[in-house]
């Protein structure tokens, strides 16, 4: 196996030359899971990094390896941490849990006072928030500035997401109190063997996926008949 070297740290304007291929790596990788995620411009993802709210990973010899950015809605109450990608040539090696790492050390930095949520289908992701302190909380304990929600009309499963009022759809939805006791998290974390097995998490996330994508399909040949 390859012994890469990763250098994680807040991404700056010097880092902007790399904004069209994070972009382009979103996009392939949402279709090859199956599933949608909010379209970013480069222009878009160069913002981010001018403002300081994106970390970025490149190898010692200045290839690009992963990348991830913050977002704030609701007037700064809410943040969720965003667009988390690796360059399909350096996953395996644990990147994207030092990414997440340091795009939620980030967030606590700028916005001490918010709450920083995700919505995710996979699995490893889920994994990794549940470590940092993450719970998994229903779609009502989210945002609900518009904004957020109308990022979600490029994603393939908008349609489940609309049918079931906001409340549900393929993601999991998971959450970060910084003002939350200790015990609470504690008390309504995910179940021990969920944070020793994966396989678990992938098992609810293949349980979600084929219900929901049923009732979609039910519910278009129902459609089909008038």
């Amino acid at each position: 196996m390859d012994n890469y070297s990763f250098i994680i740290k807040p991404a700056t304007e010097a880092h902007t030359i790399y904004a069209s291929m994070i972009t382009d790596e979103m996009e392939q990788s949402a279709k090859a899971r199956g599933t949608g995620i909010a379209k970013r411009s480069p222009e878009y993802i160069m913002t981010k990094m001018m403002e300081g709210k994106a970390v970025i990973a490149t190898t010692s010899d200045g290839e690009w390896a992963g990348f991830c950015y913050i977002e704030a809605w609701g007037h700064g109450k809410y943040v969720a941490n965003s667009g988390l990608i690796v360059a399909p040539q350096f996953r395996k090696f644990g990147l994207a849990r030092e990414i997440k790492k340091e795009i939620f050390k980030l967030s606590k930095t700028k916005y001490p006072e918010s709450k920083i949520f995700g919505l995710t289908t996979g699995a490893a992701v889920m994994k990794i928030n549940s470590e940092l302190g993450y719970i998994p909380v229903s779609y009502s304990d989210l945002t609900d500035d518009e904004q957020f929600w109308k990022g979600c009309q490029s994603c393939v499963n908008f349609e489940i997401l609309q049918s079931k009022n906001r409340q549900n759809c393929l993601c999991t939805a998971m959450l970060y109190e910084p003002k939350a006791q200790k015990n609470q998290h504690e008390d309504l974390a995910l179940r021990d063997d969920f944070k020793k097995n994966i396989k678990l998490f992938e098992r609810w996330t293949r349980l979600k996926k084929y219900v929901l994508l049923n009732l979609k399909k039910t519910k278009n040949k129902t459609f089909n008949l008038f």
